[in-house]
């Protein structure tokens, strides 16, 4: 038996203030899913910080996508900062795996998830405390913004080889796991990650 390789990791550093923290995450991650989410998609695009970013119109990514990003911005809200008001700084981990076949002793064969890639997000969030803060925290987003979806774009167009066959005919050939902070929640066990 072959040793796994690890799979490749993808580190994405983010910036954002409270106000854009979550819709800032939520671009990213329609960004990520647009390249690996190998189903019949109905594309469509977002504006946020005066770009236009990739998304994808599928209610039920969408619905995990937001529920994510919200508990996200919920890591991230210390007793200190009111309700609102996130700062700090936060991971969020998606894996895609595939699933394989599994010889076993007592059963015959069952069926593994196996992590092919993942993606972390390195959130830092920034509360300005004065306008001449703000426009800077702003500008800083928006680079940031900007380069965050390049980086991604040039990554999915480099590496390929990695990437499974498709071998079923399922809606999702490839599971996902979006995790925030996953060194305090709970990794499925066949993933693999730490």
């Amino acid at each position: 038996m072959e040793p796994r390789r690890a799979p490749p990791e993808y580190t994405l550093d983010v910036f954002a203030d409270p106000t854009c923290v979550k819709d800032v995450v939520k671009a990213i991650l329609h960004t990520i899913f647009f390249h690996r989410y190998f189903i019949p998609i109905t594309p469509t695009t977002r504006d946020l910080l005066d770009q236009t970013l990739p998304a994808i119109d599928d209610p039920v990514l969408e619905s995990v996508i937001d529920a994510r990003a919200i508990a996200l911005v919920r890591s991230m809200q210390g007793p200190r900062q009111s309700a609102g008001d996130p700062s700090g700084r936060a991971q969020l981990v998606v894996s895609f795996s595939e699933k394989k076949r599994k010889k076993t002793y007592f059963f015959g064969k069952a069926d593994e998830e196996v992590c092919w890639e993942l993606w972390t997000l390195d959130v830092t969030c920034a509360t300005p405390r004065t306008e001449s803060e703000a426009i800077k925290v702003r500008r800083a987003m928006e680079k940031s913004l900007q380069k965050t979806a390049l980086k991604i774009i040039g990554i999915v167009n480099r590496d390929k080889d990695h990437i499974p066959p498709i071998t079923t005919t399922e809606t999702n050939p490839f599971p996902y796991q979006i995790l925030v902070n996953p060194r305090t929640e709970a990794i499925g066990p066949r993933t693999g990650i730490f």
